[in-house]
């Protein structure tokens, strides 16, 4: 069954929002490769490619039922994070954004009674629970860890340790 244009329209708005964040989390990375901190970097670079694997999904949903995916217009990302700190904090602001927008999404969906996406969208806020919960235990812990030099090079070891994921949609 086809998506109504209004459906379509949000759905692409999503699908530019998940490419929004896969930048996020670049821009991110670099900022904390700067600031000596390999494995934090690695991980932002892997959540960056996960959130591709995010767009990926929405993209088929939206072609397998016979519409259009476009990937609309994207702003540059903040350039700069002065500490470990803001950089997730800024990370955890973006989920939280794309949260409310899968929720809206959902919303909508449910309004036009369109059954169809339910499966994909009740993947996507159970994987939002999950996305916000990470980041949000990560920010907890580096505000525990404050500046403390050490313990920021053992979480940066620990956070480098996540293991690697593709692109392409699972």
């Amino acid at each position: 069954m086809k998506l109504s244009s209004t459906l379509e329209k949000a759905f692409n708005t999503q699908i530019t929002l998940e490419f929004q964040a896969s930048l996020v989390y670049r821009q991110l990375a670099i900022e904390l490769e700067g600031m000596d901190l390999p494995g934090m970097a690695a991980w932002l670079r892997h959540q960056a490619d996960e959130e591709i694997v995010h767009a990926n999904k929405f993209i088929d949903h939206v072609s397998d039922r016979g519409n259009h995916p476009v990937i609309g217009a994207m702003e540059a990302p903040k350039g700069d994070a002065d500490s470990v700190l803001e950089a997730f904090t800024t990370a955890l602001e973006h989920e939280r954004k794309v949260s409310e927008s899968i929720r809206e999404l959902y919303r909508a969906a449910e309004g036009e009674g369109d059954l169809d996406s339910r499966p994909l969208l009740n993947w996507f806020l159970q994987e939002q629970i999950e996305e916000e919960s990470t980041v949000s235990e990560i920010v907890g812990r580096v505000e525990m860890i404050n500046d403390d030099g050490p313990g920021l090079l053992r979480l940066d070891e620990e956070l480098g340790a996540r293991p690697t994921t593709t692109t392409e949609a699972r």
